[in-house]
């Protein structure tokens, strides 16, 4: 049991580097080690970043969609034992990292974004303003040159990946805005609403709504874009769920 927040813990995310991040509503985001070579270390509290003004709510790190996906691509390979899938995700990691440090974005209900580079210090490398509600969802594209980040305030904004500029806000949806999900490759963005749709947006520009995903009766709570690319799911205040053939 890892203790160490001062009010609930609202986001767990498992990094690529032996540490796991989390957010609470005390303000604070805490990395935990949980892969070590003495076993005393793990679970050890690592560091404490602070900077957001209020509760946090969601984390996301760019090495999300390769460390979900392992050794597994759209090439459909079989690996002769775990050992041999083991090695061929590590590999993967390392090219997709390419000598960069991981990245981590953290949002709030201060209304802000944070980027950090986490296993590198405790200070935040920018502060990301523009949202004028609270930051909900947040997700990195699978390439990690991108990052998208869904408020209340109806928008997704899209942002540089590396750097934290900003790029495009999605304007279209009536109600705040609860989800996004990349596609594999990275080329397009799906967004989930109270307005009870799913919008599809060409990125990074986003200049324009592609696709309205209509049919919920209610609110769309959930969403997510199978890690093969081909079918979009989200799930409703409705009670259903629906599967999208991209």
């Amino acid at each position: 049991t890892l203790n160490g927040h001062l009010d609930s813990v609202e986001c767990v995310k498992w990094g690529g580097e032996g540490l796991l991040y989390t957010a609470s509503r005390d303000r604070t985001i805490k990395a935990w080690c949980v892969e070590g070579h003495d076993p005393k270390d793990v679970g050890k509290l690592v560091r404490t970043y602070k900077g957001h003004g209020h509760r946090v709510n969601f984390l996301a790190l760019s090495s999300d969609y390769v460390i979900r996906t392992g050794p597994f691509d759209h090439k459909c390979l079989k690996f002769k034992s775990d050992e041999e899938a083991y090695e061929a995700a590590v590999e993967k990691y390392k090219t997709f990292k390419a000598g960069e440090p991981e990245r981590m974005v953290s949002g709030s209900d201060d209304f802000t974004l944070f980027l950090w580079h986490p296993k590198e210090g405790k200070q935040p490398l920018k502060r990301l303003t523009g949202h004028q509600q609270a930051v909900n969802h947040i997700a990195f594209s699978p390439d990690g040159r991108y990052f998208a980040s869904a408020s209340f305030d109806k928008k997704t904004k899209i942002w540089n990946g590396r750097s934290g500029d900003f790029i495009s806000t999605l304007t279209g949806h009536v109600g705040a805005v609860y989800q996004v999900a990349w596609s594999s490759d990275s080329r397009f963005l799906v967004t989930a609403s109270k307005d009870s749709t799913a919008k599809l947006w060409e990125m990074p520009s986003g200049k324009r709504c592609k696709e309205t995903l209509p049919g919920h009766a209610d609110e769309v709570f959930a969403l997510d874009w199978s890690p093969n690319g081909s079918s979009v799911s989200t799930g409703s205040k409705d009670r259903t769920i629906k599967i999208w053939k991209h």
